[in-house]
This record gives C-alpha cells, sequence and structure tokens, in this order.
C-alpha cells in the first residue's frame, strides 16, 4: 500500500485546527519510492515540510510500484486538484502525465531519477530545493505530448534495437547486475542479434517501404549530433521527430554513432530524418515490441503516431517559454 504524508504529519498547520475533516491540500505530490536510492519516509516527512515552507501545502504518495503511482495519480484528476506533481524519473513523469494531458491541472516534476530527460528538456532545476521552488514560483507552460496507438510518451517512442536492448537488460538485472553493466551487456546481446524490419511508412499520405534495424520517434525535434546529442530544442513545437537507418549492418551502425558524435550524421545517406504531425508504421507481423519512454510494451500493428500540441501543463521557471536552454 502507498504511504501518504501531509503538512499535519510534517508537523505544519492545517485547517483541521480550525475545525475542518482534512488538511487544506493545494497540491497532491506522487513519489515513486524506489526512484533513485530510494524514499524514507522521514525524507517524505521533510519534503512535505519544504513544500510548506515555500507556500503550499500538499499531500505527498509514496508509491511502491507502477500501478500505485497511476492510481494516484488517477484519484488527484477525479479530486479536482490543481496542481500534481511527480517525482521520480522518466517512467514515473509519464505516469502522472498519461492521466493530466488534456486537462487543466498544472504539472509540476521533481527529477529523483538516473537520467531526467524530460526535466532536462523543460528546463526544470535537478535539485530537489530548486524543483520545489520552481512548483511554487513559476507559471503553467503548455507543452506537447505524443502517443502510439492511444499509449502516451514524454521523450520517444522506438521500435527495434532498443527494445530488445531494455528487454535484455531487465533479463540481465534479474540475475543479479547493476542496471549500467546490465545495459552495456544488453547492447552486446542486442547487437550480436541485429534484427531487421520489413516496415511501411505513411507520412503525409506517402508512403514508403524499407528495411531498418530501428525507427526512433521523438516528441519534438531531437539533437542528433555532437555534444547536446539526445537533448530537444523545444518542447511546444507541434512537431513529431522520425529517425530511421536504412538497411545496414552492425558495422554500419557504429560509423552511424561515430558520425553521430563528431556532428556529421547529417552527411551520412543511411539515416533519415523527418519532421511531422502522424506517422503510421506498418508491417507483416501482427504486433511489435515498442518502447515508450524506457518502457517496452507489445503493441498491435499498424502502429499510429501523432503529436498532442500543448496538451499538458508544465510548471517551470518563470522566465522558461517551453524551450529546453537558454
Amino acid at each position: 500500500m502507498p504511504h501518504q504524508f501531509d503538512a499535519r504529519s510534517a508537523g505544519e498547520t492545517t485547517e483541521m485546527e480550525a475545525g475542518r475533516c482534512a488538511p487544506v491540500v493545494n497540491a497532491a505530490v506522487i513519489v515513486n519510492a524506489t526512484a533513485g536510492n530510494g524514499c524514507s519516509d522521514s525524507w517524505a516527512t521533510d519534503l512535505v515540510s519544504q513544500f510548506a515552507r515555500d507556500g503550499i501545502k500538499v499531500r505527498l504518495t509514496l508509491a511502491h510500484n507502477g500501478q500505485e503511482i497511476h492510481a494516484a495519480a488517477q484519484a488527484a484528476v477525479e479530486e479536482g486538484i490543481a496542481i500534481v506533481v511527480a517525482g521520480g524519473g522518466d517512467g514515473t513523469v509519464n505516469a502522472v502525465a498519461s492521466h493530466l494531458a488534456g486537462t487543466d491541472i498544472a504539472f509540476g516534476v521533481l527529477p529523483l531519477g538516473t537520467l531526467n530527460h524530460f526535466a532536462k528538456d523543460a528546463h526544470i532545476p535537478l535539485e530537489l530545493d530548486a524543483a520545489v521552488r520552481t512548483i511554487a514560483t513559476g507559471q503553467p507552460v503548455l507543452m506537447d505530448v505524443a502517443e502510439v496507438n492511444g499509449r502516451l510518451f514524454i521523450n520517444n517512442s522506438s521500435i527495434g534495437l532498443y527494445p530488445h536492448i531494455v528487454r535484455h537488460r531487465e533479463q540481465q538485472q534479474r540475475l543479479g547486475r547493476s542496471k549500467w553493466n546490465a545495459f552495456f551487456w544488453a547492447t552486446l546481446s542486442a547487437f550480436r542479434r541485429l534484427h531487421f524490419y520489413q516496415i511501411t511508412v505513411q507520412i503525409d499520405g506517402k508512403k514508403t517501404h524499407r528495411r531498418t534495424p530501428f525507427v526512433f520517434i521523438g516528441n519534438n525535434r531531437y539533437t542528433m549530433e555532437g555534444f547536446h546529442i539526445g537533448e530537444r530544442v523545444a518542447l511546444n513545437t507541434g512537431l513529431l521527430s522520425f529517425y530511421s537507418a536504412h538497411s545496414t549492418g552492425r558495422f554500419g551502425l557504429i560509423k552511424l554513432a561515430g558520425r553521430a558524435l563528431l556532428g556529421r550524421l547529417r552527411q551520412a545517406r543511411d539515416v533519415e530524418a523527418i519532421q511531422t504531425t502522424e506517422i503510421q508504421i506498418e508491417t507483416r507481423r501482427r504486433s511489435l515490441r515498442v518502447s515508450t519512454d524506457g518502457e517496452v510494451n507489445v503493441l498491435e500493428a499498424p502502429l499510429h503516431y501523432r503529436i498532442r500540441p500543448g496538451a499538458l501543463r508544465v510548471i517551470v521557471a518563470p522566465a522558461t517559454d517551453g524551450k529546453a536552454g537558454d
């Protein structure tokens, strides 16, 4: 069962003392209890107090699995709470955002994960104190989300190489390997067993056929070259980014990676990049393993991707306008 903390449990004054039955809740904070190095009850109590010092009374839920995260987010939406905050990595942010997209609820983010791609690209501070202060003093900015067959993603989705890496990584972790060690061995395994997909891609009414080891689709445009590879300049352009490697083997993929790091990917003939609003991917297979923000699920083909412009009201620092950097 998830643990809940509020202003009273943190020793703050609440409207219970004025004869009310429950504390005033200005925000619901949903924290993945397994994020980072884990979140203890004392840590949670301190976080509630920290929000109170910045003028926000919260109900904080420590969730121990995805089901509890989704349940807490749905409950907050049904209660009509004005601000809902996700504390964790990109998977937690995705889970909470999937309930808030398309609503008027303001979305706050506490980056507690390992990589925190969405928080970085949304220009949300990675330090906990600064992130709390941003939620207290910032303003909601409309940002885009994307979806595939109705499944929301805030960062990216892919088929082919990466879902296989994730699946093998999880197998390695079950054997006791650390996350990064498991990722290394999973990547080697995926390259040894490199699969190619015969797909038909429909973009802007035009169909093309290709044989590819991977397809990568981003919510907004990703930087694919140089030291800023994997970052996004903005999260409100209303466009999906489609990236695909043409038929190429292991050595060809290594060359592409090298070109990307050297800033010469645009010179490569074996990769395609397109910006659009909708994408449909057809295949002879009835279903495909598809990753969305690092989580792999089996989805029925065809895959229909679309952008949802301005569907998420993300709280950012006052000077931020949906761009990823200064």
